[in-house]
């Protein structure tokens, strides 16, 4: 790909990502208050910590995962790259690249959005006000898809947002996944009580699951089904399954459309990925080790996110424009 055509090709790959990882952030802080009321309280607001690989920087800052330091960490310090202010700041950053390519609609509500955001002080996001601060910012995060689906032109740009949206939301679901199943495995005296099935609940609201896995559940909740579920299922967008499903047919579709001979690694890896789940149940995956299994999933992301990198965007082998 041309110089300039890549350049606009990786800002679209991060645009998506930064703001998928901003909605998703928002979902995970509003429902974690539900989480917190319990015995693991404190254990709850370090698992959004723990989510994000983000042990190291966040103590050096403070001194315990309280709820008010994590909300603050995660929804406004600038210095914190993965917290919704910095993920919409950078989604601004590579707006601004493509305002050649992108519709005053998106650019004007995407600016005002960011605008929004620097106002807001550690007071205005205390826990009295988190659901109202984390739903603004979800809406703000869905208005910008809906704008971007409904004016951004079918070109090269497009099937790149589409990438950088569904190899972040795989990503997130399975860190999220992954840390909160172990956290909330209840003990013999809670199965099936009123607080197991809530913190299953909130693991599902979490992964905005809730309601597409009451359908297929509508009677009964377990750790297994749901885990299966957000893993397996091929009807619910955001398991793991289906986004890795889209994420192959676009690379199909991206290579086809415009000749392009780059992406064979990431396409293997796909391959492979989509022939694991295809052969495994949530039993074997549980009888094997649920983190293992997500953590191989989580490192093929990374793959396919570097095989991009270097097949299309123009990086060096260890080369990274941004943190994954």
């Amino acid at each position: 790909m041309a110089r300039l055509l890549a350049r606009f090709a990786e800002d679209m790959f991060w645009l998506a990502r930064s703001m998928e990882r901003a909605e998703n952030l928002a979902r995970i802080l509003d429902v974690n208050e539900t989480f917190s009321r319990d015995a693991r309280g404190s254990q709850n607001w370090l698992s959004i910590v723990n989510l994000h690989a983000d042990a190291e920087p966040f103590f050096k800052k403070h001194q315990a995962a309280t709820a008010n330091n994590v909300i603050h960490y995660y929804l406004l310090d600038p210095e914190n790259h993965t917290s919704i202010y910095s993920s919409i700041k950078a989604a601004r950053d590579n707006a601004r690249t493509l305002r050649p390519l992108i519709s005053t609609e998106l650019w004007t509500q995407l600016n005002m959005f960011h605008s929004w955001l620097r106002t807001l002080t550690p007071a205005d996001v205390g826990r009295a006000d988190l659901s109202r601060i984390c739903s603004k910012i979800k809406e703000g995060c869905q208005t910008h898809t809906g704008i971007l689906e409904g004016t951004l032109y079918r070109d090269e740009g497009w099937y790149f947002y589409q990438l950088g949206k569904l190899i972040e939301r795989a990503d997130q679901g399975t860190r999220l996944l992954d840390i909160k199943y172990h956290l909330l495995l209840p003990g013999a005296a809670e199965v099936g009580s009123p607080l197991d099935v809530s913190q299953w609940n909130a693991l599902l609201r979490s992964a905005a699951g809730y309601h597409a896995y009451r359908r297929v559940q509508p009677r009964g909740m377990s750790p297994g089904s749901v885990a299966g579920f957000l893993i397996f299922n091929n009807a619910f967008p955001r398991s793991t399954a289906v986004c890795i499903a889209s994420i192959d047919e676009i690379v199909v579709r991206l290579r086809q459309r415009y000749g392009l001979r780059a992406g064979n690694r990431t396409l293997e890896i796909l391959d492979g990925v989509r022939g694991t789940l295809a052969n495994r149940s949530i039993e074997m995956v549980l009888g094997g080790g649920l983190h293992e299994f997500l953590d191989w999933v989580q490192l093929q992301l990374i793959a396919i996110t570097d095989d991009l990198g270097r097949s299309f965007f123009g990086h060096a082998v260890a080369e990274q424009s941004q943190v994954a």
